[in-house]
């Protein structure tokens, strides 16, 4: 039995590579879409390129204190748009002349009712456990260029003639992890 994935979800195997290895680790996002531009600009197969953000940490930004009021407010508006939006539908096929009071009346139950369901919302919710509003999001401290095996000499060598020195340091970096991995792997046979 297969599921349906969603509309927003890209398929997995779009999201892989068959034997990916590293081009490249860099501090921002912005240094790792240039050098797949770059790449992009040499005419190298790009579809066949990966930057995946690692180290991931969340953060959450303080907006403001959360009030009764506030929560009043945002509850009536939020239900008179709902009212507005009811009150257009119902005018587009009334019969009668009182489109615009039937609009505005909408408005105001959808407002009273919004206002009482965000009232009884936050009650329910424990009234005040959370008294500030955020926002948030899940940001990369690291972004990862990789490749498909039989592509990496090429993408290194175009590398190289973009910034020799970033090439260096990059094999560099390469040479720890490997050396790394090896007395890992040394430690674990003893």
């Amino acid at each position: 039995m297969s599921m349906a994935t969603p509309a927003n979800r890209v398929p997995q195997s779009r999201l892989t590579l068959e034997y990916p290895m590293s081009l490249g680790v860099f501090d921002t996002y912005d240094e790792a879409q240039k050098t797949v531009d770059y790449l992009s600009d040499h005419e190298f197969p790009v579809e066949n390129v990966l930057i995946v953000g690692t180290d991931l940490k969340q953060l959450e930004r303080v907006t403001g204190r959360l009030t009764l009021g506030k929560i009043a407010a945002g509850g009536a508006v939020s239900g008179a748009w709902l009212g507005a939006f009811v009150g257009l539908i119902f005018a587009m096929f009334a019969q009668d002349g009182f489109l615009v009071a039937r609009v505005f009346m909408t408005m105001a139950f959808g407002a009273l009712f919004g206002l009482i369901w965000a009232l009884v919302g936050y009650r329910f919710a424990g009234g005040g456990d959370r008294d500030f509003m955020s926002i948030s999001q899940v940001v990369a401290t690291r972004y990862e260029v990789l490749t498909e095996h039989k592509l990496v000499a090429q993408a290194r060598e175009l590398i190289t003639q973009m910034d020799p020195m970033r090439a260096a340091q990059e094999q560099v970096r390469r040479a720890r992890e490997e050396a790394l991995r090896a007395h890992e792997q040394q430690e674990g046979q003893a």
